[in-house]
């Protein structure tokens, strides 16, 4: 090693019920930047009480560079200025991460079926595994997703358990679509949840102006109520007027 290599010294809790993953992280951090990391391992809870009364500090892990006190992961993100892929504030990504999944699930479905790649199947097979998945979002949670749905559902508003029924609709409705079965039933249910939340969804955002979350993948989501979502009913209603003309 070394005699100029930098060094770090880390505290991190690491015990038989819980390993911190903002002191591997802390760790991972101070490596990628070339320190030589002293990792000390917090092995209990009265160890690790210890360390922060002496310290006078509230959590783990800590890092110290030079005999100073850094503090923890997101203090030592700001003593680098790095970037990380953590969430804050409103944004698209999920349903960006959805939407992209699924297209290219469609085209490895419809080549798998056709061997070739059609533009109207691809468009037909891409609709209806979104629903499928967007489905699966709020089936996961269902009471999140009615908490954050009847605040600008206009259905919802009024008949709180179409909350609840709305999910188990868009997963019936785009399982049908995949398989071309019940067709005369799931497209007008299709066409029917589609059209409420377009109607909703341009109410809220563009005539009452309000700044909402969408409940589009969820609930507790921080996609923000307006385009996307007016378009992912959209392409919902289209999808079943188009599979009610086929």
């Amino acid at each position: 090693m070394s005699g100029n290599q930098k060094k770090a010294v880390l505290y991190r809790m690491v015990t038989d019920e819980h390993i911190c993953p903002y002191g591997i992280k802390s760790k991972d951090l101070l490596e990628r930047e070339g320190f030589n990391v002293e990792d000390h391992h917090l092995k209990t809870r009265e160890e690790t009480d210890a360390f922060k009364e002496k310290h006078g500090v509230e959590t783990t892990p800590q890092t110290f560079i030079n005999g100073e006190r850094i503090g923890g992961y997101d203090d030592l993100v700001d003593y680098f200025g790095v970037s990380t892929m953590k969430q804050e504030g409103t944004t698209y990504q999920p349903v960006i991460a959805i939407f992209v999944t699924t297209f290219l699930m469609a085209l490895a479905t419809v080549w798998a079926m056709r061997g070739a790649l059609a533009i109207i199947p691809v468009l037909e097979m891409f609709i209806a595994l979104s629903m499928c998945v967007l489905a699966v979002q709020k089936l996961q949670d269902l009471y999140s997703f009615s908490m954050q749905f009847i605040t600008y559902d206009l259905l919802s508003m009024k008949w709180v358990k179409y909350a609840y029924i709305y999910p188990f609709v868009e997963l019936l409705a785009g399982v049908c679509m995949i398989a071309g079965i019940l067709i005369p039933i799931a497209a007008p249910a299709a066409l029917f949840i589609g059209t409420i939340g377009a109607v909703s969804v341009f109410k809220a955002v563009y005539i009452d102006k309000r700044e909402l979350k969408c409940a589009c993948v969820g609930g507790d989501s921080n996609v923000p109520l307006g385009f996307i979502s007016l378009t992912e009913n959209l392409m919902m209603v289209a999808m079943a007027i188009w599979m009610l003309l086929k």
